[in-house]
């Protein structure tokens, strides 16, 4: 009887700590803050690092500036069968007979249940296309050297073709996991982010009809670290092209300043630019001319990227011309400031005449409360995969881009693409652990509000 009373005592004990085992794993599993599904996600991406940095190194020794078409598409070939093998319609929309530019890249993953079914409906905007053409020394991708293997050059490696990178890591994870089945998510690639094409409405027309049919944007462009820290963006400041041209009466420079022949147009031209210095500063407000020609002819070149000018040290200039650019906040200040432009312009010195020209340029993308929530589920996301906060990097970090032209639409995020520095300059860095870590805060982000009811 005792040792029968023995092995039912043991038999009890070892059922005991058996339950309460599995009860400890299940509150373990509880406790993640990450769901099975979600956990996966994060583990196919690791799994798979080795062959996105080889992606990565594929698109960079692709030269595909702006206005080198066949480039831009040979890295639009590279990308759409990797989408198409992921579920996405894709549609080449060629441009050179448009904009004279090479072309959008629009993929589609429709939602099973039909539009507005599959929660949140996602529009991911980028471009193909780098500031390097083919007649730059800046061609090809390698590692920094005493980096520890963690830090590459090439051009556009962080804006932003590691930003393509992250975004296919993202939805191949997701798709080897299973979320990406009840998504819907449009993607709108551009080739002339760098040098967009006009006219503007229709070089991006694409990107704003997707947008109507979507609920939040994520733009895949570089982000930074600030102070140690990562970042995403929440707004964007637009970009506005402004050209002056002044005039007066040319003679001898004996005569300056008098009745006859007044103050002549460099004077004029002088008059404006130090009133603009003056006169508009305002919180979150860049103006600057850069580029300035003035004499007894002064023609600038087609692109504005300079010209020629004649005149002599005795001759009073009846020609200037300014070229410069305006960046805002938001529309509203952008409205605000070329009024007290075209004002300043007008008050002219005797003798003289002037007018100034707007072209057209990126809008701003202003900082919205539905911004800073993304941005707070952004790094919440984050968060739950032990990444640590991300923080906001506020308008001022950076320039104008294609997310502005959507913004009136859809909420949005800025920056989730590769972490790097020096963009636009040869020697463009970015840090490669940011791939996986960026890849896994889109997809989880992603997952997530493909289960919130979409705004449809």
């Amino acid at each position: 009887m005792r040792i029968k009373f023995s092995v039912v005592a043991a038999s009890g004990v070892i059922g005991l700590l058996c339950c309460l085992l599995s009860t400890s794993i299940e509150a373990l599993a509880q406790a993640s803050p990450l769901s099975p599904t979600e956990q996966k996600t994060a583990s196919s991406i690791d799994a798979h690092l080795a062959t996105n940095q080889a992606l990565l190194q594929q698109l960079i020794d692709i030269n595909s500036g702006t206005m080198h078409f066949a480039g831009v598409e040979a890295v639009k070939d590279i990308l759409v069968p990797r989408l198409e093998s992921l579920s996405f319609k894709t549609r080449w929309i060629p441009m050179r007979t448009l904009t004279n530019r090479a072309g959008d890249l629009v993929a589609e993953h429709a939602c099973p249940q039909a539009s507005g079914h599959c929660g949140k409906r996602l529009l991911l905007i980028g471009h193909m296309d780098t500031v390097f053409e083919p007649s730059s020394t800046f061609q090809k991708y390698s590692i920094v050297p005493n980096t520890g293997g963690n830090t590459a050059t090439g051009p556009g490696i962080s804006d932003m073709k590691g930003g393509l990178v992250i975004m296919l890591a993202a939805l191949e994870a997701m798709h080897d996991a299973g979320a990406l089945d009840h998504t819907e998510i449009r993607i709108v690639l551009s080739g002339d982010e760098e040098r967009t094409g006009s006219p503007v409405e229709i070089a991006r027309r694409d990107m704003i009809e997707a947008a109507k049919q979507s609920d939040i944007a994520f733009e895949f462009e570089p982000s930074v670290r600030l102070n140690g820290h990562d970042t995403v963006s929440i707004g964007r400041r637009s970009s506005t092209t402004w050209h002056l041209e002044t005039t007066g009466l040319s003679g001898h420079t004996s005569q300056i300043f008098g009745d006859k022949l007044g103050y002549g147009a460099i004077y004029e031209l002088t008059r404006i630019l130090d009133a603009f210095r003056r006169e508009l500063r305002e919180e979150g407000l860049t103006y600057s001319p850069g580029l300035i020609l003035g004499g007894a002819t002064a023609e600038i070149n087609a692109d504005s990227t300079g010209g020629s000018a004649t005149g002599k040290a005795n001759v009073i200039a009846p020609q200037a011309i300014a070229t410069g650019d305006i960046r805002t906040l938001n529309d509203e200040q952008t409205a605000r400031v070329e009024s007290k432009v075209q004002a300043i312009v007008a008050a002219h010195l005797p003798k003289t005449g002037a007018k100034i020209t707007f072209d057209e340029g990126y809008p701003a993308m202003a900082v919205t409360p539905a911004n800073r929530e993304l941005l707070h589920q952004w790094s919440k996301a984050s968060e739950d995969l032990g990444l640590g906060p991300v923080e906001e990097a506020g308008p001022m970090t950076r320039g104008a881009g294609d997310i502005a032209f959507v913004a009136r639409y859809v909420a949005g995020l800025v920056g989730v693409g590769m972490i790097g520095e020096g963009a636009h300059a040869e020697g463009e860095q970015a840090w490669l652990d940011s791939l996986a870590k960026q890849a896994k805060r889109n997809a989880i982000l992603i997952e997530r509000l493909a289960q919130q009811p979409s705004g449809h």
